[in-house]
């Protein structure tokens, strides 16, 4: 019999059918012999149709995931400035590039530190692209602190020769790690510790944290490429094809 016929009369037999005289019957209000045996019956069925379980999943992993896609264009759309263009924000690439990366990172995240290379060699060879550096520390106190001076940074001019360094750096980063590669960039270490207790640096940090969670960005690194949400490391070729299709948009 075929599958959707299998499942027509599966539904038949246990009678969970409904008719416009008769609504369906509640699993509550069957007998318990009864609701077991239809128990049984499904059981035996899935165990011998595996296939349709995973169909069925898939088919709501899909589901879940156009829902997800739809809020996160609503977002981009309705705090498009905030994304792309809050002053408070470090800009990389081409300031007037015609597609925009954003990425939301910490510097104790593995998998940001392995998407460097391929995010640097894709500014390299695309000049008129344009990056978004959306500080998003979330792995602990050390997060936080790598986070605050990677943006006090920013006030001496060197965030992007903090932050390359920074996520060069190998093995565990400690409050000491933040200021030994502040010193190696040519930052006034000094200088940095004072701006790190700016109130706006905490600010900004609160109100990426909370356009993440807008964006239903769960973890790092998260991009954002021209109107899309892109959880999870990517490589340079999936990059490309991003930045190719956003410049069809």
């Amino acid at each position: 019999m075929p599958r959707r016929a299998s499942l027509v009369a599966l539904a038949l037999a246990c009678g969970l059918t409904a008719t416009a005289e008769a609504p369906p019957i509640k699993a509550a209000d069957m007998p318990t012999e009864q609701r077991q045996a239809i128990e049984g019956i499904i059981h035996d069925y899935l165990l011998h149709n595996p296939d349709i379980l995973i169909e069925a999943l898939r088919g709501a992993e899909d589901k879940l995931n156009r829902e997800a896609d739809a809020k996160a264009a609503n977002v981009i759309s309705d705090r498009g400035t905030e994304i792309f263009d809050d002053p408070a924000t470090p800009v990389g690439g081409n300031p007037r590039g015609d597609v925009t990366i954003v990425e939301f990172f910490d510097y104790r995240c593995p998998y940001c530190k392995q998407v460097l290379p391929s995010l640097q060699t894709l500014l390299k060879e695309d000049r008129n692209l344009r990056f978004v550096y959306k500080e998003m520390p979330v792995l602990g106190s050390q997060s936080v602190t790598a986070a605050h001076a990677a943006l006090a940074a920013q006030r001496q001019g060197k965030y992007e020769a903090f932050h390359n360094a920074m996520m060069a750096t190998k093995g565990q980063i400690t409050e000491e790690t933040v200021y030994r590669v502040a010193g190696s960039v040519g930052l006034d270490v000094d200088r940095l510790k004072q701006d790190m207790s700016a109130p706006e640096i905490g600010q900004a940090l609160k109100a990426n944290l909370a356009l993440a969670d807008a964006l239903n960005i769960r973890g790092t690194p998260g991009f954002i490429v021209g109107k899309h949400v892109v959880p999870g490391a990517v490589d340079l070729d999936a990059l490309r094809n991003m930045v190719a299709d956003a410049r069809k948009e």
